[in-house]
């Protein structure tokens, strides 16, 4: 499956397949043979890497006209991201709400939860986990839904002060917020008992407000790479070490992070408290890595990874529901954790993301990019001196 442009930065697909693949093998996890294990522990970080790829991504797509002296159109902006996200999103909700076989646990959120991309603020996760895992969706939606107003605030009066402000702010916030909720709510809460996990994942891991790190990270990047040209150059002429030192923070968070659903103190509540931060840091210098001509991302083109990076939203909407058929259809195979039901679980994955992604994400992306040359049209016919 190949990419239209030619400009395609393969490091960033790497990255982004890797998420994928990380939080397919952490919701996964006790489908697939025990070789996977240490994976599973670590895999919900994918998401956060997604964050970071998606902070940096949007930051630039909105920062970049100020160089040329414009303003990002936030009408362009929303359409396309709805064009990008709705279709695919609202056609496998319709799935969840009319196919109760597709649903893959127990009990769902309401509708309106789903719809108004509340469901990671509202979750009964005890009563309702199916489809939870669009509690990353919500977190994306809501910082699409701020950030170009934050732009165009930030950029009336441009100040580094006053951007390190805003961003060491909500930094520190949400480092208050996951203390208090630590400290004085689930404490409450015996670790023994079976709501504590429950309530770790409704008041600390899903809320947008204590989420914000990786997409704060990307976006920072973007802000260096555009307005500080002379930093981001030396930033890239150290791909080597960007990726060592993304490593290296990328394994001191998963250490804090160890025994997050075991304990409420010692290294378990630095993870819980500031473990955020230094997971989305390490995972900014990858991404940085990711686009360095001297980066080992950059340069190493893994195989598939394209693809992997092209079928991610599919993957990460169906992933669950699909493995979820597969066991109900072909026990024998999915029950024995082997091989084989690797082999199983990755082909239907795959099918079931191509299909989506073909059927209706791609017709949906093309009459949005159609419209917008259409726009573009319009304009250079009505300004000749364009």
């Amino acid at each position: 499956m190949k990419h239209p442009s030619s400009s395609r930065l393969h490091g960033l697909d790497t990255l982004r397949a890797g998420a994928i693949l990380l939080v397919m093998v952490f919701h996964l996890g006790y489908r697939l043979p025990e070789l996977f294990a240490p994976v599973v522990k670590i895999g919900w970080m994918g998401v956060d890497l997604f964050f970071v790829l998606s902070g940096y991504l949007i930051g630039l797509q909105l920062l970049k006209p100020y160089l040329s002296g414009e303003r990002p159109s936030l009408r362009e902006f929303y359409r396309r991201r709805a064009y990008r996200i709705l279709p695919a999103y609202l056609f496998v909700l319709l799935l969840y709400f009319t196919m109760p076989a597709w649903n893959e646990r127990e009990g769902i959120s309401p509708l309106w939860e789903f719809l108004t991309f509340t469901e990671n603020l509202f979750v009964n996760y005890a009563k309702h986990a199916s489809f939870s895992h669009v509690w990353s969706l919500c977190v994306e939606e809501h910082f699409y839904l701020v950030l170009p107003v934050l732009v165009l605030w930030l950029m009336r009066r441009p100040s580094v002060g006053k951007a390190c402000g805003v961003v060491g702010g909500l930094v520190v916030a949400g480092v208050c917020v996951r203390s208090y909720e630590l400290f004085h709510v689930l404490r409450a809460v015996p670790l023994s008992d079976d709501r504590w996990g429950a309530l770790y994942i409704e008041r600390i891991y899903y809320p947008t407000y204590t989420r914000l790190d990786g997409l704060l990270m990307g976006v920072v990047l973007a802000g260096v790479q555009t307005f500080r040209p002379e930093w981001w150059r030396r930033l890239m002429r150290r791909g080597h070490m960007l990726t060592l030192a993304g490593l290296g923070l990328f394994a001191v968070a998963a250490w804090l992070f160890q025994d997050r659903f075991d304990a409420d103190t010692g290294v378990a509540a630095w993870g819980t408290i500031v473990g955020f931060p230094v997971l989305s840091l390490g995972l900014g210098l990858l991404v940085a890595s990711a686009v360095s001509d001297d980066g080992v991302l950059r340069r190493v083109r893994v195989p598939g990874a394209t693809m992997l990076a092209t079928l991610a939203f599919g993957l990460y909407l169906t992933h669950k529901e699909i493995a979820h058929l597969d066991a109900m259809m072909l026990p024998h195979v999915a029950e024995k954790r082997e091989v084989l039901a690797l082999a199983l679980y990755a082909g239907s994955c795959l099918a079931g993301a191509a299909l989506l992604y073909f059927c209706v994400e791609r017709p949906f992306m093309v009459l949005r990019d159609r419209r917008t040359k259409r726009q573009m049209m319009e304009e250079i016919a009505a300004e000749p001196a364009l």
